[in-house]
């Protein structure tokens, strides 16, 4: 009686495994939710898939681009997923300080590798990313808006030191009142250069702004120059 229910017991064991073995591997497995009864559906296969991919924090923000030579190219400033989440974009940043004049651009995930802990995009060059078409969010203004704040106190110092000058000249001697004039005429020709500019990226749509970042750096580099060699 023993041994015929031991081959029972075996012969059980052996159908359960072939189950098993033909269940899908992506079977679903039920994870609970923290602070409730709902459950969210999660498969082997793919909770495999998120253990092995990239992790943005870890892996992907501040990150370096570099082409297949060893050149930086970029730096990883966002990653942005698709609606219909067929495609995923890294947003790779390029020139620029401080993210000011910084060229950022979209590129999909798929030209990028990942060797060895460096994220590598081949054939890659920082003038070819500077080339591309710039990427900008749709709602989020804040960076233009950062931009405008930066170039506006750039023009206020130049109207600040026209004043000085104005003041400086009118305790000058003749000689010295001359160059001093100079000097002003100068600086306020950069100022309005600079208002100008600025002016024309106001009134421009907010996602166009990008196109006149370059004529507003432009124009408030020199202004700055100017300041200081007026105050010094």
């Amino acid at each position: 009686m023993n041994k015929k229910l031991s081959r029972l017991a075996l012969a059980a064991i052996t159908v359960l495994g072939a189950l098993c073995a033909a269940l899908p591997v992506a079977a679903q497995v039920a994870a609970p939710v923290a602070g409730g009864t709902t459950t969210v559906e999660a498969s082997i296969t793919e909770s495999t898939k998120l253990a092995l991919g990239w992790s943005v924090k870890k892996t992907l923000l501040g990150k370096g681009v570099y082409n297949d030579a060893g050149e930086k190219v970029g730096e990883v400033e966002d990653l942005i997923i698709s609606p219909d989440k067929s495609v995923s974009y890294v947003i790779v940043g390029a020139g620029g300080f401080i993210g000011i004049g910084r060229h950022d651009v979209a590129i999909p995930v798929t030209r990028i590798e990942d060797k060895g802990g460096r994220l590598v995009m081949a054939g890659a060059t920082k003038d070819m990313i500077k080339g591309m078409p710039g990427f900008t969010y749709a709602a989020d203004t804040s960076r233009r808006d950062a931009f405008i704040a930066l170039a506006a106190q750039d023009i206020a110092k130049g109207k600040a030191a026209v004043a000085s000058l104005d003041k400086k000249a009118g305790a000058a001697s003749a000689d010295a009142r001359t160059r001093i004039d100079a000097d002003i005429l100068a600086l306020q020709a950069d100022v309005k250069a600079a208002e100008a500019r600025l002016s024309d990226m106001k009134q421009a749509a907010a996602a166009r702004w990008r196109e006149f970042e370059a004529d507003v750096s432009e124009a408030t580099a020199r202004l700055r120059k100017s300041t200081d060699r007026a105050l010094g």
